[in-house]
């Protein structure tokens, strides 16, 4: 039988959490529930563990580390669902959350892409959604990022309120995305040019630019231990995400607004 959804999950030296992710998917799973895991060449076992503890988990083995967007891609082409639900290792679905997602997609024919309402495993809100990428937007977006990482009390609540409501943003966090399978090979599936960071929200541009809509949907919950991966090498964390931050700028921000940002990499750079 044709599964209805394909989950798509990267791991990279984060075995215990892929652990919990997979196991969370086997207790929301079923018949219409496919999930593949691409190890990007880990070191610490998660291939392994994989293929000891969940033997009804498709692995795919990377010889080394692709990036996100490529072993999503690599994911995807294996998948046989009509939908795609990419989910980071480091995050784990509430019961009844895939099937929240894939509502929206069956009942709502304008959507192509969704998300879901992301916490910390504290239960505060992540911000997993927001506006166009533009220097205004995103100093204010990171502003309120910053004052949530600090636990602010006003950023806290602001986020909460946010996550509570329906809404259609101009993107949606990948560490946990469904889309379409048809509205993902229109567009040749995500930019494998951005190793790691911003590969999502300019998936959900080009989505967009072929017609369909975005979506985030509070009705579906997922618990995400933000960033474990890149916790282990933060200086390479860093540089990738100002190439990626670069490259994404240089697409569609045009030459002025890339040259503000290089600008502010370098000054932030030289700052610290």
């Amino acid at each position: 039988m044709t599964p209805d959804v394909s989950v798509v999950v990267v791991s990279y030296e984060t075995r215990d959490d892929l652990a919990a992710c997979l196991a969370s998917l086997a207790d929301a799973g079923g018949p219409g529930l496919e999930t593949i895991v691409v190890d990007n060449a880990s070191t610490d076992g998660s291939a392994d563990m994989v293929a000891r503890d969940f033997p009804a988990v498709r692995l795919v083995r990377s010889a080394r580390n692709e990036g996100f967007g490529a072993a999503c891609n690599r994911g995807a082409s294996v998948a046989t669902g009509a939908y795609l639900l990419f989910l980071n290792s480091d995050a784990q679905v509430t019961p009844g959350a895939v099937a929240a997602l894939a509502r929206v997609l069956d009942t709502q024919p304008d959507v192509a892409i969704v998300g879901p309402r992301t916490l910390n495993e504290d239960g505060s809100a992540q911000v997993s959604f927001g506006p166009a990428l533009t220097p205004l937007a995103e100093w204010r977006q990171r502003r309120l990022v910053r004052a949530v990482a600090r636990r602010e009390p006003d950023a806290l609540r602001i986020a909460h309120e946010r996550s509570l409501v329906a809404g259609a943003p101009d993107w949606v966090s990948g560490s946990c995305l469904m889309i379409r399978r048809r509205a993902f090979d229109a567009v040749a599936g995500f930019d494998e040019g951005f190793f790691l960071y911003e590969e999502d929200v300019d998936l959900c541009v080009r989505v967009r630019a072929q017609g369909g809509s975005v979506r985030f949907e509070p009705a579906a919950t997922v618990v995400h231990r933000l960033g474990r991966s890149m916790a282990r090498v933060p200086d390479r964390a860093r540089a990738e995400y100002d190439r990626s931050h670069l490259r994404y700028y240089r697409k569609h921000n045009g030459a002025l607004a890339t040259l503000v940002l290089r600008a502010a990499i370098v000054l932030r750079s030289l700052l610290r």
